[in-house]
């Protein structure tokens, strides 16, 4: 009886950071953005010259007017900022760790990503392909933006809105769903394949988001990959 009693409780498990209606408004924020994000990429594939970098400042500029947003609700809510970008790293080693646990996840990611990206005969980096960069200006400002999204991103929707989507279902697995999901559908812009593949990229994220109990591993994988699209594509182009 004293075990059964002293369990928490799936409330307490998975307890809410934000207000049901300040999730809401994160959503519904996303989703302009995605449409947003849509009508930008379909105008960077008609022109001859399109502003790049015009693109990578506006969308840097609002992932972290976001993350102002969703810490405004942690805050309201009478949070901290720890609880959606983890514990501050308090020795060399926590932050050795992190990287080896980054870099450790990014190789099995990218295995997984190849595979089923194969599978779903995926030949290149779909619609997007014409938001990377092509000179080393455009280069520059990226690597900033892939940065950028590493940290904001993560911090959305591994710190913030899949530890909601945990509190309204009371599971951790489909929080992960959830969150996944999203993810997907905030770049479905990309078009529908590569739609599928960033949901199964975020729910790898996820995961070890959960099972590490911090997003700075997934923020650090995260950014190197977005980074090294872009010099990639750089190189392709030479």
């Amino acid at each position: 009886m004293e075990s059964s009693a002293s369990a928490p409780s799936a409330s307490e498990r998975y307890p809410r950071v934000a207000s049901a209606m300040h999730t809401i408004l994160v959503l519904a924020v996303l989703g302009g953005w995605a449409l947003w994000h849509r009508s930008s990429v379909d105008q960077l594939s008609a022109g001859a010259e399109a502003n790049r970098v015009q693109y990578y400042l506006v969308t840097i500029l609002f992932e972290w007017l976001l993350v102002v947003l969703v810490m405004m609700g942690v805050r309201r809510s009478g949070g901290s900022v720890l609880i959606v970008f983890g514990e501050h790293w308090r020795s060399a080693w926590q932050v050795l760790r992190d990287i080896g646990i980054a870099i450790g996840f990014w190789i099995v990611a990218a295995m997984i990503l190849w595979g089923v990206g194969w599978l779903l005969r995926i030949a290149e980096v779909g619609r997007a392909v014409s938001m990377l960069p092509q000179r080393r200006t455009e280069l520059a400002v990226w690597i900033a933006l892939s940065v950028t999204a590493g940290v904001c991103e993560e911090a959305i929707f591994r710190g913030y809105l899949q530890r909601q989507f945990m509190a309204v279902t009371k599971s951790a697995p489909a929080g992960i769903v959830l969150s996944a999901a999203t993810f997907g559908a905030a770049h479905a812009y990309q078009g529908f394949r590569m739609t599928i593949l960033i949901a199964l990229y975020g729910a790898m994220f996820g995961m070890l988001a959960y099972r590490r109990g911090s997003v700075r591993p997934g923020m650090i994988a995260h950014a190197w990959q977005d980074s090294l699209n872009g010099v990639l594509a750089m190189l392709m182009r030479q």
